[in-house]
């Protein structure tokens, strides 16, 4: 009973309240240690790619090499899940901020 007695565009308004939060930087102690250990993470990340494509690679020549296709085929997806991953690593930072970005625009 109550609820119709509210106008519908003051329901609206209500639902499309701003709460005001936006990321702030030094709010909470340690972001200095959180970025260095996501740092060292990505870091890490990106090293285990190299590995990882260094021995897709090696997989590709050697099944191409020894006439197994199996082993071919497997060290060509291989390549191409390193190469992905470490686009994805490098890009991860432009990524978020566009997004962040873009979220901000959102009315």
């Amino acid at each position: 009973m109550l609820a119709s007695l509210v106008p519908l565009a003051d329901r609206v308004r209500y639902l499309a309240y701003d709460p005001g939060v936006s990321p702030k930087g030094g709010g909470l102690p340690g972001l200095d240690v959180l970025r260095n250990v996501v740092n060292s993470i990505n870091l890490f990340g990106i090293i285990a790619v190299v590995g990882a494509l260094a021995v897709s690679l090696g997989v590709w020549a050697w099944g191409h090499h020894t006439g197994g296709h199996q082993a071919e085929a497997n060290g060509k997806k291989g390549a191409v899940v390193a190469a992905g991953a470490a686009l994805g690593l490098g890009a991860a930072n432009g990524i978020v901020a566009f997004f962040s970005t873009l979220g901000t625009q959102v009315h």
